[in-house]
C-alpha cells in the first residue's frame, strides 16, 4: 500500500491518479479523506499531517509514502512511519534547498523538512522541483469575468516551469521501484518562459488575446503581502529580483526517469 498525503492537491491529486491508474494499491489522505473525488481503485482517508496520530492511523499496511514537507508534528509522524514498518519515504521539497540560504524562509522550510526526513532513519528520496505551471491559476478569477489583461510580477525572470502531472510521474518512479533510496531529484519543465510567453501561450489556448501587464517591485510586494507573510516575500523578492535561484536550466530528469519529455506549458 502506498500512502499520499496532501492527496487533493496539485501533486498528490495527479500522483493518486497515476498509481491508481497503474493499479498500484493506493490510500489517499486529506483533510477531505472519504468525501474527495478520487479515481476507480483508490482509498481515501481522513486525516492532518499535523496530527502524527491521525497519520499513524493511516499506515496499516502501508510500504511506501509521499510526504508533503513542513508539518509541525513531521518527526512524530516520521516515527510512525519507522513503527509501521514503512520501506520508503518520497517527499516534495524545492529546488532552493541546494543554496543552503537558510536566512531564506523558503530555503529554510524545505531544508528542515528535508532534515527531519534524513534523521528518521526511513530510507528517502527528495523531489526538488522548480515553480509550478498550475501557479498559472492565479489569473484564472479574471479571465473568467471575462478580462483579457494578466498582471504578473518578476517580468523579466525566465523559469522552467514544471506541470505537477510530471512532478507525480517522478513521484510514482520513486515510489513503485528500487534505485531511488538517497537521491534529490531537481526538476524542471521543458523550456524557459518570461510571464508574457505563459500569458501569449494561454491567450492562443482560450482563443483570446491576452495584454500582459508587468508589475513593478514595489506593486509586486504589495499585492504579495496582503496574502502572504514578509518572510516569504521577502524570499521570494530573494530569488528573483536579487537572483539567488535560477530556474531558467532545463533539466533532463523528468524525461531520464519517466522515458518521455515533461510536459510542455502549451500542452
Amino acid at each position: 500500500m502506498i500512502l499520499v498525503t496532501g492527496a487533493t492537491g496539485n501533486v498528490g491529486s495527479e500522483l493518486v491518479r497515476a498509481l491508481a491508474e497503474a493499479g498500484a494499491p493506493v490510500r489517499a489522505f486529506s483533510r477531505s479523506g472519504a468525501t474527495a473525488e478520487l479515481p476507480e481503485g483508490a482509498e481515501g482517508v481522513s486525516g492532518d499531517l499535523n496530527s502524527a496520530e491521525s497519520v499513524a492511523a493511516a499506515l496499516t499496511g502501508v510500504r511506501a509514502v509521499f510526504l508533503m514537507p513542513g508539518y509541525q508534528q513531521a518527526r512524530g509522524s516520521l516515527a510512525a512511519m519507522r513503527e509501521a514498518g514503512v520501506e520508503r519515504v518520497v517527499m516534495l521539497s524545492g529546488g532552493s534547498v541546494a543554496t543552503g540560504d537558510m536566512s531564506n524562509a523558503v530555503t529554510r522550510y524545505m531544508t528542515e523538512a528535508e532534515s527531519a526526513v534524513r534523521e528518521s532513519g526511513l530510507p528517502w528520496t527528495f523531489l526538488r522541483p522548480y515553480s509550478f505551471m498550475s501557479n498559472t491559476l492565479e489569473w484564472a478569477e479574471d479571465l473568467r469575468t471575462g478580462n483579457n489583461t494578466v498582471r504578473a510580477p518578476f517580468a523579466g525572470v525566465p523559469v522552467a516551469t514544471i506541470d505537477p502531472y510530471d512532478i507525480a510521474a517522478v513521484a510514482a518512479v520513486a515510489l513503485t521501484s528500487s534505485g531511488h533510496k538517497g537521491k534529490a531529484y531537481a526538476l524542471s519543465g521543458p523550456e524557459a518562459l518570461l510571464p508574457a510567453d505563459r500569458a501569449r501561450i494561454l491567450g492562443a489556448a482560450l482563443g483570446r488575446e491576452l495584454h500582459f501587464v508587468a508589475l513593478s517591485d514595489e506593486e509586486a510586494r504589495r499585492e504579495m503581502e496582503a496574502r502572504m507573510p514578509v518572510a516569504y516575500v521577502d524570499a521570494f523578492f530573494s530569488f528573483y529580483v536579487d537572483g539567488t535561484l535560477d530556474e531558467s536550466q532545463v533539466l533532463p530528469t523528468v524525461g531520464d526517469l519517466t522515458g518521455r519529455p515533461p510536459r510542455t506549458f502549451a500542452q
